[in-house]
């Protein structure tokens, strides 16, 4: 089965009664972080449990260490998947507004922990739902805890010190999924430092979505991220952002144009200008 996998609104709908299916709403907005909650509490999926960015699948921020959105515990998470009802042979769909951003982030740690089969993204997510005509709910939902037991995969992830340590190799290809002013150095909304790392390619994760938000074709896909990796082999591959959530999209369609899961720095920009002798780049 392969690890990304997509779901459509009408094939949703049609197995919402499944008695293993969990249904994750992680929408969320930088700007506004009580916008998911609020938006999930007015109507959602029915069935929908509220998994939070913030609260749910990031660890508290310490200022001058971390990245704005830091890896959750290990043991904190899986409870809270327990939470949620999920089992070792749970089907989750995760959706968030559309883009799937925050939905990836989700679909990111469940792999980290090992939950690699049966986790699908609501492809083009609650706006695809909306216009699809499908019913909506408010009522919250609550379920059975669950048995999910999962453990890290340390070898999907790179810490800062592993990438400094790799940026003089040829045969990296380091992806940074944010927008390209950002990349460049020209505009930086959310951090303190604008720029990027040294040797870094602009993959912005948008760029995975056709115009109705839904992800490009396995093959479009697939030219996409060889047109970026050039004569380097799949196994260079690894990805960063402004905080390891929008790479998780670039994961997410990696997977889906038949590429392995690549490497995640998930500390991102924001945790690699805590130090000040870490080299930034600007422009292309």
């Amino acid at each position: 089965m392969p690890l990304a996998q997509l779901i459509s609104p009408a094939q949703l709908h049609a197995r919402q009664a499944q008695p293993n299916l969990v249904i994750l709403d992680c929408r969320f907005a930088l700007d506004d972080p009580a916008y998911g909650l609020r938006s999930y509490q007015q109507e959602h999926i029915t069935g929908a449990q509220f998994a939070d960015l913030e609260r749910d699948l990031s660890a508290l921020v310490i200022k001058g260490q971390t990245g704005r959105h830091p890896l959750p515990e290990p043991a904190k998470l899986i409870a809270q998947l327990r939470a949620w009802g999920i089992d070792q042979h749970s089907d989750i769909v995760i959706y968030d507004d559309g883009p799937g951003a925050f939905a990836a982030r989700a679909w990111w740690l469940l792999a980290w922990l090992g939950k690699r089969d049966g986790v699908m993204l609501l492809d083009g997510g609650l706006n695809a739902w909306r216009v699809a005509g499908l019913p909506l709910s408010s009522t919250t939902t609550t379920a059975t805890l669950g048995n999910f037991n999962g453990q890290a995969d340390a070898q999907i992830l790179l810490t800062a010190g592993q990438l400094q340590q790799r940026l003089g190799e040829p045969q990296l290809c380091l992806l940074d999924a944010r927008a390209l002013p950002r990349f460049r150095g020209e505009v930086e909304p959310l951090d303190p430092v604008a720029g990027h790392i040294p040797g870094a390619q602009c993959a912005v994760f948008t760029d995975n979505l056709d115009a109705s938000g839904r992800f490009l074709p396995a093959a479009q896909l697939q030219q996409r991220f060889a047109a970026l990796l050039g004569e380097r082999p799949s196994s260079s591959l690894a990805v960063y952002c402004g905080s390891g959530v929008t790479a998780c999209h670039n994961l997410f369609a990696l997977c889906l144009a038949g590429y392995p899961l690549a490497p995640l720095y998930a500390g991102s920009w924001s945790e690699w200008i805590t130090d000040p002798l870490r080299p930034v780049a600007l422009g292309d």
